[in-house]
């Protein structure tokens, strides 16, 4: 098809990225590792991990599950925030040959073990604040190897003790926990260090990742990142990005970039935006691991004049309102990405006065590994467009039988290139419905584009919910909220809300009309993590229904936009 949008590109941005260079993210990663190896590759708390000591860490890590006898494809969990464990974990595991999945800490029980029975996970790396929700559920998942690991671990002494003796006695943020056989951290990494990384021939098409996403039937998926993959798209994103990394009108560019990692890792957009793409460019991440808590964000940060900063719009604008944070120097700020949820306009325009750096809005899903579009990075005006396709990337807007549109018409969002996923694993019928005969993936999200090539969001054909720039699929909250016996129907959407962009609504028709709305919220807190829980619930008679009795969610969407009462 032809790609007239190549003609908004900036100067210097190429119209395709050579994903061939590196024939795995090991190869990428060693690269790295060679490079830069005197430089800082991670800090947290203000503790450096440098390109030596990740490359140390990482092959004694990675040797060590060698050595228990998994083989080669084995899916290795690790369900953390953002510490100096998880990319010696992440990397160890990949040089390994073993297959990444990303685990949100705080899933509950419930939603860890479909996942790890769905991916087949056999070993897990887990943060001990959250070995309390492993030990209820993995008698019935394939887990074998677990790793637990301490917020401080890697903080060097005295500091690890003084951190890991807070976290527990002090904030008691570790409840009790039972996993017979379990391993610590620290006896991995000093097992793993006497013994050999046994190289692994790791190809392009090798599956890299499991990112775990939500679907139509409302159960989780994981979409199959290969190797390749992930290498095209941060290649895409260093090429969009190189016209602000070569700015000198913000001063001489750095030796060595700065980025914010606040965006949790086991997240496609900061797994690209912070982890893959600061290796590759030498850069150094500063990891934040709770971005709610603002004053320790500032803490982390205040001390490392950053360059780069990828985020969704909640935390733009709660930082942008942050005391704390506005009294920092932004004079070296170059770089501020908006994806995982839409910008709003008063977020950009109250960023970029702040700080003097407008905030460039991306867009993308896990399935593209995530990047897809993005707008021209030295922007200085928020425009309400997801902007242009990336490098190597192609995009067309579908009618619903599959054909192209004219320019300025309605149509789902389709997009094609290297990024691409290969499908989702083991659900071939899943993959069909999403991709087009010509290798184009359905987005479910309904645009127009003008005709510079710039895209407009305008509609979303799932009933998805974008909560804080993670998806939330009401399905998954229909069909768990029904499973309580006092519910006879519901349905779940999203709503407006000035916090998070959206939130879930529940409508409920009771079977017992004694339940109480403090009652049903208890067994959402206890069944979703915390963004997928109902923020509200209304109880009705009936739910408006087509006449084959499928659920009117846009009526219920359109009849009550505030919601009428709220939880705790």
């Amino acid at each position: 098809m032809e790609r007239f949008w190549l003609k908004g590109y900036p100067a210097g941005v190429p119209a395709d990225v050579d994903a061939t260079q590196y024939r795995s993210l090991p190869a990428l990663l060693e690269d790295a590792f060679r490079k830069y190896a005197d430089r800082n590759a991670f800090i947290f708390m203000d503790h450096p991990l440098t390109y030596a000591g990740l490359d140390r860490l990482s092959a004694a890590f990675g040797a060590w599950l060698q050595k228990t006898g998994l083989p080669r494809g084995s899916r290795v969990a690790i369900m953390m925030p953002n510490i100096l464990q998880y990319p010696v974990a992440l990397a160890g595991a990949l040089r390994a040959g073993y297959v990444v999945v990303n685990v949100n800490p705080l899933y509950t029980p419930r939603e860890l073990e479909h996942q790890m029975k769905d991916s087949g996970a056999e070993a897990i790396v887990i943060l001990e604040n959250f070995a309390t929700t492993l030990e209820q559920v993995i008698a019935r998942t394939p887990i074998r190897h677990v790793i637990v690991t301490a917020l401080g671990d890697l903080l060097g002494f005295p500091k690890s003790t003084v951190v890991n003796f807070a976290v527990r006695r002090v904030k008691h943020m570790v409840p009790p926990y039972s996993l017979p056989g379990h391993v610590k951290f620290h006896d991995v990494l000093a097992e793993g260090q006497s013994l050999d990384l046994e190289p692994v021939e790791i190809g392009p098409d090798d599956v890299a990742f499991l990112q775990y996403t939500g679907g139509t039937t409302g159960v989780a998926k994981g979409a199959m990142l290969l190797h390749r993959n992930l290498i095209a798209n941060l290649l895409q994103a260093d090429a969009w990005f190189q016209p602000a990394f070569t700015d000198t009108s913000r001063g001489p560019v750095p030796k060595q970039f700065v980025f914010v990692c606040a965006l949790p890792l086991y997240h496609a957009f900061a797994l690209v935006a912070n982890g893959l793409l600061g290796l590759r460019l030498g850069a150094v991440n500063v990891l934040v691991a709770n971005p709610r808590d603002l004053h320790q964000f500032v803490k982390d940060v205040r001390h490392h004049p950053f360059n780069v900063l990828p985020a969704v719009n909640t935390l733009l604008n709660a930082l942008a309102e942050n005391e704390e944070f506005r009294r920092l120097d932004f004079s070296n700020l170059r770089i501020t990405v908006g994806a995982g949820m839409a910008v709003h306009k008063a977020v950009a325009d109250k960023w970029l006065t702040l700080t003097g750096c407008p905030v460039i809005e991306a867009y993308g899903l896990t399935e593209t590994s995530p990047a897809a579009t993005a707008n021209p990075i030295l922007d200085r005006e928020w425009t309400g467009t997801i902007g242009l396709p990336l490098p190597s990337t192609e995009i067309a807007i579908l009618d619903e039988a599959g054909r192209p549109v004219p320019l300025g018409e309605r149509g789902e969002i389709a997009l094609r290139g290297p990024q691409v996923m290969a499908g989702y694993w083991q659900r071939p019928d899943e993959t069909e419905k999403v991709m087009t005969a010509d290798g184009f993936f359905r987005s479910g999200d309904i645009g127009v584009m003008d005709e510079r090539g710039h895209t407009r969001i305008v509609d979303r054909k799932k009933d998805m919910i974008i909560v804080s720039g993670f998806n939330v699929y009401p399905n998954e909250i229909e069909s768990v909220v029904t499973q309580h016996p006092a519910v006879l129907e519901c349905a779940a959407v999203g709503v407006p809300d000035e916090r998070t962009g959206e939130a879930v609504k529940l409508f409920v028709v009771r079977r017992d009309r004694t339940l109480t709305e403090a009652a049903l919220m208890e067994y959402c807190r206890e069944q979703f993590a915390g963004y997928k829980k109902p923020k509200y619930i209304e109880f009705r008679d009936q739910l408006p229904k087509t006449n084959v009795g499928k659920i009117l969610r846009r009526e219920l969407r359109d009849s009550a936009p505030i919601a009428l009462s709220s939880s705790a």
